[in-house]
């Protein structure tokens, strides 16, 4: 049995978020639409709190999969953008995989739409490839419960570690002295349970 723990390192890791597309987001039914857009964006946020290299794709963006969620190149102005012509798999784009060599890391984050083809064709390839995947699970999205839960099933079979968008901020941050206002304040942003919690923390004591 394998005891390892094998914990995201900022330093070694990238992001990759692959076909958020306006078109195919109309397709996730496994989360609601504001909830899968609030996941998105708070994904997003933390790749950009911890300056992770990220690469952002598309597939097929002249057809009917529609554009990039805009707010997505907002946070990413200077982040490789790849617009695929035609391939399913992005792995299987050259100018996606070059971009992810050039990255250095060997720790891949990735989410997108549809969870068992856009997420599970390249995480399965990088897996091949000997990268460690880590797959966010709730900025990944797809028609129901029974295709993303035969996803997870098959990527994690696989080897891929399946996390949420919390977890990972929370094991990229390791420990709350190293930011207390920035991360909690990233945190409030999109749970609003948490932005509950940082105003009672907040308040005048006394």
């Amino acid at each position: 049995m394998n005891n390892d723990y094998p914990r995201l390192d900022k330093d070694n890791v990238a992001l990759l978020m692959v076909d958020h597309q306006a078109g195919l987001l109309s397709l996730v039914r496994d989360f609601s639409p504001d909830d899968f857009k609030n996941n998105v964006l708070a994904l997003a946020g933390i790749g950009r709190f911890f300056d992770l290299p990220t690469i952002l794709t598309t597939s097929f963006e002249d057809g009917p999969n529609g554009p990039l969620v805009p707010e997505l190149k907002e946070i990413f102005p200077e982040a490789p953008y790849i617009a695929r012509p035609g391939q399913i798999n992005a792995w299987d784009n050259e100018e996606f995989l070059a971009a992810v060599k050039a990255t250095g890391k060997k720790q891949l984050l990735v989410a997108g739409v549809v969870t068992e083809v856009c997420v599970s064709f390249p995480v399965l390839s990088a897996i091949a490839e000997g990268y460690e995947v880590f797959v966010v699970t709730d900025a990944s999205g797809t028609f129901n419960q029974t295709t993303r839960d035969a996803a997870w099933d098959r990527m994690s079979q696989a080897g891929a570690q399946l996390m949420s968008w919390f977890a990972v901020g929370c094991e990229l941050h390791r420990d709350w002295r190293n930011d207390i206002e920035g991360f909690g304040g990233l945190l409030a942003g999109h749970l609003p349970a948490y932005a509950n919690l940082i105003q009672s923390y907040s308040a005048p004591r006394g």
